[in-house]
C-alpha cells in the first residue's frame, strides 16, 4: 500500500464523509467517538453523507446528531484522501465553524470534549490530526492522502495552500 494507490485519476473511495471541527473562545469542540471507524479516538464530529446530502447539509446533521448542537459560520477547510491496507477507503471534506447553538451533550455516539487550543490531545487522535488539524485552527486550507494499515499511518502527502 503506497501513495500511488489514492492516485486522484482513478482512486475512488468505498465512502465519502465528513469532519466539522466548532472553533469558539480559544476552544475546539471535539469528541471521544464512541463506535465505528476510530471508536475510542478523539476527533471533530462527522459521518458519511446519506444519498442526495451535499458535504455541507452532512457536516451539521453529524454535529446536530452527535452533540445536539447546530453549528454556525460553516466553511470548507480541507480534504483527505484515506486508503486502509484492509481495502477500505474514504474521502473526507473538513469543514470549521465559528460558533454552535446550543450546549453539547454526550450522545450514544459521543462525549464532547472543549478543548483548549493550546492542548489538543494529539496522542489519542488518529495520526494524521497532529499534521493538518494545526491548519485548519490557523485558518490554512489543505488537502491530504493517507495510507493506514489499522491505526498505524503508513504513508501520507499532505499540501497546505495560503488561503483557503
Amino acid at each position: 500500500m503506497t501513495l500511488d494507490d489514492l492516485d486522484p485519476a482513478t482512486w475512488r473511495p468505498r465512502d465519502v464523509a465528513t469532519l466539522l471541527f466548532v472553533i469558539r473562545g480559544g476552544r475546539v469542540l471535539l469528541i471521544r467517538k464512541k463506535r465505528g471507524l476510530g471508536a475510542g479516538k478523539i476527533n471533530g464530529p462527522g459521518g458519511r453523507l446519506e444519498a442526495g446530502e451535499t458535504p455541507a447539509q452532512c457536516a451539521v446533521r453529524e454535529v446536530v446528531e452527535e452533540l445536539c448542537v447546530t453549528p454556525t459560520g460553516l466553511r470548507a477547510a480541507g480534504e483527505l484522501r484515506f486508503q486502509f491496507a484492509d481495502g477500505y477507503s474514504l474521502h473526507c471534506h473538513v469543514f470549521r465553524a465559528d460558533d454552535c447553538v446550543g450546549d453539547a451533550r454526550e450522545t450514544d455516539e459521543a462525549v464532547p470534549l472543549w478543548t483548549p487550543l493550546d492542548d489538543i490531545p494529539y496522542s489519542e487522535m488518529w495520526a494524521d490530526d497532529a499534521l493538518w488539524l494545526p491548519h485548519l485552527l490557523a485558518g490554512r486550507a489543505f488537502s491530504g492522502r493517507f495510507v493506514f494499515d489499522g491505526d498505524r499511518m503508513i504513508a501520507h502527502e499532505l499540501t497546505v495552500h495560503d488561503a483557503p
